[in-house]
């Protein structure tokens, strides 16, 4: 998780407050914020339409969405990376079990050399004309390895796939252009590099999935929910796009102004700016500790707010040990340290990290 920022606290504590008082909300309540944070967002990452954005408490939860409306059978295939996050591998698991379609799970070259080329060249060889969906983050959870989402889209397209990608891992930290890149669905948690709180994030999903049915039937994603006084006037139809989508309870008057506080931040400092920061301050201490011996993706495949140290036969445990002795917050994936920097840091703090995995 990010640490909160001290804004984000107050307006918190702010909202929670407002809750001792209900009479103090209004109808309108229930979607002025939720469609500001929409606004915000797809400012964020691009999106001309901001009903295409949805509000989703997890990842998970929108992935599941998506491969509940997507169409296959057997002979189709699914391509995931290898050990991504498994919020984006068990929805397509339930797929396959459903529906007969095969998981395909394309791992790196065992050599690690060229790791992150040859491993984005595995995953497009891997796209064909059985394949239905490709599922996938900016960058890989784990080490930060960096994949060419133009590249995918591009093959994608030429076979007729879906392109679904998990942006928790990214967005917020670095640039996603949507028009750019034009995915099928976009997920994202809010808790990570949007700086928001737990159990809100964000989706946006394109024309493939304007007519599919959510996974919950909420009162708020009828049509014409708005209008309060005639809710016991049940709809057959849903909101329009994407909007059928939200998870129930939409408007939380807790985490959305939360999670829209932050992103209004996100958009002052610049998320260009913020990789451009973390590569500053990270730049130097990835040269050391490779000269040192350590193995780090090499700079075009992987991202600076996220980069993965392979440790190169020593001993993990006495690692983790000496770290947390000393304050060093990273995670342990595997047989790599993931390192996520970003603007809470300072080269100080990677100047200590280095110095205790140099000795």
């Amino acid at each position: 998780m990010s640490p909160l920022m001290k804004d984000v606290e107050k307006i918190g504590v702010k909202s929670l407050r407002q809750r001792r008082d209900p009479s103090s909300i209004l109808p309108s309540d229930f979607f002025n914020q939720s469609n500001q944070l929409r606004e915000d967002f797809a400012s964020l990452i691009n999106a001309p339409d901001p009903s295409r954005i949805v509000i989703i408490p997890s990842a998970s939860y929108g992935l599941s969405t998506a491969a509940q409306n997507i169409r296959a059978g057997k002979g189709d295939n699914i391509i995931v990376a290898a050990e991504q996050f498994p919020s984006n591998y068990y929805p397509w698991q339930r797929m396959s079990m459903d529906t007969g379609a095969k998981v395909k799970s394309i791992g790196p070259p065992e050599d690690g050399i060229e790791r992150g080329k040859k491993w984005n060249e595995k995953i497009l060889e891997a796209i064909d004309t059985t394949t239905k969906v490709v599922a996938i983050g900016n960058v890989h959870w784990a080490d930060g390895t960096l994949f060419q989402l133009s590249e995918i889209r591009k093959r994608t397209r030429e076979v007729g796939a879906l392109l679904i990608v998990d942006g928790t891992q990214s967005i917020g930290a670095l640039p996603f252009d949507l028009q750019q890149i034009q995915p099928d669905a976009l997920v994202c948690a809010g808790y990570k590099w949007l700086f928001g709180p737990y159990s809100i994030g964000l989706a946006y999903f394109g024309e493939y999935f304007s007519d599919g049915r959510p996974i919950e039937e909420s009162w708020m994603n009828r049509l014409y929910s708005e209008n309060f006084s005639a809710l016991l006037n049940y709809q057959p139809e849903y909101q329009p796009g994407a909007l059928r989508y939200e998870v129930g309870e939409h408007s939380n008057f807790n985490l959305v102004p939360m999670l829209l506080k932050s992103i209004q931040q996100l958009k002052k400092w610049g998320v260009a700016n913020i990789q451009s920061y973390c590569k500053e301050i990270t730049s130097w201490a990835i040269h050391d500790l490779m000269e040192k011996g350590y193995w780090i993706e090499s700079e075009e495949y992987r991202c600076s707010h996220l980069f993965g140290v392979r440790l190169n036969g020593r001993d993990i445990q006495k690692l983790k040990v000496e770290l947390l002795k000393n304050k060093v917050f990273v995670s342990f994936r595997g047989d790599a340290i993931r390192v996520s920097p970003n603007v809470y840091n300072t080269p100080r703090d990677l100047a200590k990290f280095v110095k205790i995995m140099s000795r």
